[in-house]
């Protein structure tokens, strides 16, 4: 069946980077619009960026100028580059894939602090 598998969460200090992947597999990343999300604790999941499928992107004004998604169609895996990270980007985050039926990875968890 269809997988979405996140990577690449930890924690970080404030004003660090990380950068998380999204590999797929029995779906092809570059057919469709790929999206990350992100939950923090008590709060509702959000969108954070989006990709369309002829490379287009946009960002949530929170993560605007810090955070770049972005996908290598061979590898078949989506990527979130994110630098400056705050402790309010401390979040489990999600990679979905658009289409005909949406698929949502399992998440991976942010933590930035100090």
């Amino acid at each position: 069946q269809v997988q979405l598998v996140e990577s690449g969460g930890g924690l970080v200090q404030p004003g660090g980077s990380l950068r998380l992947s999204c590999a797929a597999s029995r779906y092809v990343v570059s057919r469709y619009t790929m999206y990350w999300y992100r939950q923090a604790p008590g709060k509702e999941r959000e969108w954070v960026a989006i990709i369309g499928r002829g490379g287009d992107t946009n960002y949530a004004d929170s993560v605007k100028g810090r955070f770049t998604i972005s996908r290598d169609n061979a590898k078949n895996t989506l990527y979130l580059q994110m630098n400056s990270l705050k402790p309010e980007d401390t979040a489990v985050y999600y990679c979905k894939g658009g289409g005909p039926t949406e698929y949502w990875g399992q998440g991976t968890q942010v933590t930035v602090s100090s």
